[in-house]
């Protein structure tokens, strides 16, 4: 059973793991980011986070470990942050990725153009900035 136990974003694992994939780490203890590491009877499956609040919210981050790979536990993970959104009110979730977008795919999220992002998610500092420009703009509809 997948267990979620958040993290802040000074977790020294949390900053490994997103610094080994090489997805953005400046800005993970700023307001309004949530982080959890996950883990099962194994030990430690992954991490990932929210940002934002309101109807739309941020995909941060979402890295299964490596030695975990391959087993579906990526899927899993992203079925527990969408679950999170969805209790906490949110309706729409986005992402930008450079190199999952496939990923994403298959799991219900389609491509969007970056021009329609909602303001809330366009000002974001991962939308803004420290993503590239060329990074895939991803949403999902996650409202019950």
């Amino acid at each position: 059973m997948l267990t979620a136990e958040p993290v802040t974003g000074q977790d020294a694992d949390l900053v490994a793991a997103l610094s080994a994939e090489r997805l953005p780490t400046e800005d993970l203890n700023q307001p309004h980011r949530r982080f959890h590491r996950f883990v099962d009877e194994q030990g430690l499956v992954g991490f990932g986070g929210l940002e934002g609040h309101g109807p739309d919210r941020l995909i941060r981050s979402v890295v299964t470990a490596p030695a975990r790979r391959g087993q579906g536990l990526g899927r899993a993970l992203l079925a527990a942050l969408e679950a999170e959104a969805r209790q906490d009110g949110a309706e729409r979730l986005h992402l930008l990725t450079t190199t999952a977008a496939p990923f994403f795919a298959r799991n219900g999220y389609q491509a969007a153009d970056r021009e329609t992002a909602p303001a809330a998610i366009a000002a974001s500092r991962e939308f803004a900035s420290l993503c590239p420009a060329s990074a895939a703009y991803l949403t999902k509809s996650v409202a019950s």
